[in-house]
């Protein structure tokens, strides 16, 4: 790790320690167990942002991307960057004091493929750092030390997870889900004992074999909702992202993902709501006995989920006082629910949604628009896209306000059925064919987005080019932090949407920044790294010209007393071919390739159509492996690149191997 920073300040601009402050510590994911992500501090604010300057800048040089939210304890900052590596750092001079890798490569050679090469997070309880691995292992690290206290084992090498999400700690436990719904696996989320690593409670969100029986009374109810043989298939509703807490009704909230596969009519022969998937469930935190759970899209059919942050709040709904959950998932409405109750008090659409006319508000079940669910044959375009009118990254709310800020994007998807189906253990499997076509000036975009949740309307919104940005943080001081894929870092006025600041920081943002007090200055800490689901490579992802491991992927830290200056992070090279030889394509074996790559995993972090972004691999169309066949089969099949989590796709014959490398020279070849 490389650090830059000025001179320390003297000690007449310290005030009071921060300590005594409210909201001094970022101590988890969502800041305090609402995930309100609101900081009651007010040192920085719409009077003064534009004094905000730079403190310092830690350079993660072997980092891939950086989509974490930091948390800060007592002088220390802790963050995990991309393979669940945690970082550990002196929050005053912006020096490392420990980091952890896990070397999940080691654990997982093949199953790491799954997890997108991403971290979203960690948790803290009581001296202890906790965080997931790609190969499946819950892991305690003293958070002193960095030396691993206890590792559990979430489920066996070879079940088709991964974890990549952060895991929530409150009340001595640790809950946790995992990803990988597109890989044919049967989701659940897990609560373990914050000492010991023991295993307390699972709790699955899809029914398994009913010849087996069911776990609990809530599978039964749910195996009502399934129709055909769905455990062959596994069925999806994975928990990789959303986990809210609310100590006094003593519940945990569980986002639940897509099914798997997403066509309706593959997975349950088109026939019933499959519950759980795209649902938000309620479980007891001490137990995990199944409470209430609200569903948004019966019959997933379209990879839309449930799994973006949630947020409580109390909130006046038609003269009452409502405890209320609220989420903007990816199918375009904003759900009010009675968090007690799982009572739906309202729902509307905050962006493009065409797949719904309206959420019917007697029922609260979706009104679909006709034709919506097309037949084999058909092409379908609908809003939004399977990434969602909103994604993962990080929506907040700020109760002076009482305003939600929504990191937004516009994009439709072509959605037809897939001509020729084959489940095969390990290989990316949905049923569905996806297009992404522009059809609309704002396709394509992004957008930050003020929305009450009262009267379900938007207060104001602002418009980016980039359509896949960071998650948001709102303060007391008046103020939204947001940054986005173009690498720009924003101050919002909370109240109007005025820009008040703005920061150049070199490379695109993925993550949300936090806000804490050391020794009576207010900071501002982000994480600069674009990664995530923009890995997958869409056209409207490829516009920035990022690179794989490339400059200027850094931790920042931000005072009104920062003097600094970035240094420059260096250009981004524009793409630079291999020459692939002269040796003529063989067509048929590239079309079998075509297949392979973007079933296989290698699309998720090469991308759509060998055309990488940088967000968690290399773009193959220059390396020089594809110029020679038993170098690329040493990696692709031997492992020779495991130790830099390549995974080892030992599970291919060597008619597909080298149907993926004529596939890539195939692709190669037709750069201009």
């Amino acid at each position: 790790m490389m650090i830059w920073r000025p001179a320390l300040l003297s000690a007449c601009l310290l005030a009071s320690p921060a300590q005594a402050q409210p909201g001094s510590n970022w101590p988890s994911y969502g800041l305090d167990h609402t995930e309100q992500r609101f900081s009651p501090l007010t040192q920085i604010n719409r009077e003064n942002v534009s004094e905000l300057g730079l403190d310092w800048a830690l350079d993660v040089p072997d980092a891939v991307s950086l989509n974490s939210t930091p948390l800060f304890i007592d002088g220390t900052l802790y963050f995990s960057a991309d393979r669940g590596i945690v970082h550990a750092v002196d929050a005053e001079t912006g020096s490392l004091i420990w980091s952890y890798d896990p070397q999940a490569w080691k654990h997982a050679p093949r199953s790491i493929a799954i997890g997108f090469n991403t971290n979203r997070g960690i948790a803290h309880w009581r001296g202890r750092i906790f965080v997931g691995t790609g190969d499946g292992r819950l892991v305690a690290i003293d958070a002193s030390t960095g030396d691993v206290l206890w590792a559990t084992r979430a489920f066996p090498v070879g079940e088709r997870k991964a974890i990549n999400g952060a895991p929530r700690a409150f009340d001595g436990k640790v809950f946790i889900g995992n990803s990988g719904a597109e890989f044919g696996t049967r989701g659940y989320v897990e609560a373990y004992d914050a000492v010991s690593g023991e295993r307390l409670w699972r709790f699955y969100t899809v029914p398994g074999d009913p010849s087996e029986g069911f776990e609990n009374a809530a599978m039964e109810m749910a195996a009502e909702t399934w129709h055909g043989e769905w455990w062959k298939v596994f069925g999806g509703g994975t928990v990789w992202n959303a986990l809210t807490y609310d100590p006094e009704l003593k519940l945990l909230y569980v986002g639940v993902g897509n099914g798997d596969p997403w066509d309706h009519d593959l997975r349950s022969q088109g026939k019933g709501d499959n519950l759980f998937l795209c649902s938000i469930l309620a479980l007891k935190a001490d137990t995990g006995e199944y409470v209430w759970h609200y569903q948004l899209n019966p019959g997933e059919q379209w990879d839309y989920k449930a799994t973006a942050d949630m947020i409580l709040a109390d909130l006046e709904i038609d003269g009452r006082q409502r405890k209320v959950l609220m989420q903007a998932p990816t199918n375009g409405f904003f759900y009010v629910l009675d968090r007690t109750t799982g009572e739906f008090l309202s729902a509307e659409k905050y962006e493009k949604a065409t797949w719904a006319e309206r959420i019917d508000p007697q029922t609260g079940r979706p009104v679909e628009a006709p034709g919506v669910r097309m037949k084999p044959g058909e092409k379908k375009l609908i809003y939004p896209s399977p990434f969602g009118a909103h994604n993962w990254q990080s929506m907040s709310f700020n109760p002076g306000t009482r305003l939600a800020y929504i990191p937004t994007m516009h994009m439709p998807a072509l959605y037809s059925k897939s001509k020729k189906v084959e489940f095969r253990e390990n290989f990316f499997v949905i049923g569905m064919d996806t297009e992404y076509p522009n059809t609309e000036p704002e396709d394509g975009t992004g957008g930050l987005l003020a929305w009450d949740p009262v009267t379900q309307r938007a207060r104001w919104r602002v418009g980016y080019d980039a359509i896949w940005n960071g998650g948001t943080l709102t303060t007391a001081g008046g103020l939204v932090f947001h940054g986005t894929g173009s690498g720009a870092f924003h101050a919002y006025d909370a109240e109007t949407g005025e820009a008040l600041w703005q920061f150049d920081a070199t490379r695109g943002i993925t993550a949300a920044p936090i806000t804490y007090a050391l020794d009576g200055r207010q900071h501002i800490v982000l994480p600069v790294g674009w990664g995530g689901q923009a890995s997958f490579g869409v056209p409207a992802m490829q516009k920035h010209g990022w690179k794989y491991k490339g400059p200027g992927i850094r931790l920042l830290s931000f005072s009104l007393n920062g003097k600094g200056v970035l240094p420059p992070a260096g250009p981004s090279l524009p793409l630079r071919p291999v020459d692939t030889g002269e040796d003529p394509i063989e067509a048929t074996l590239a079309d079998l390739g075509n297949g392979l790559y973007h079933r296989s995993s290698c699309a998720v972090c090469h991308g759509l159509g060998a055309v990488s972004n940088g967000a968690a691999g290399p773009d193959l169309r220059e390396s020089a492996y594809m110029t020679n066949y038993r170098a690329f089969r040493a990696v692709v099949v031997e492992g020779t690149l495991l130790e830099r989590s390549m995974p080892m796709f030992d599970d291919l014959t060597e008619k597909e191997v080298r149907a993926v490398f004529e596939y890539v020279r195939q692709q190669t070849r037709l750069v201009e």
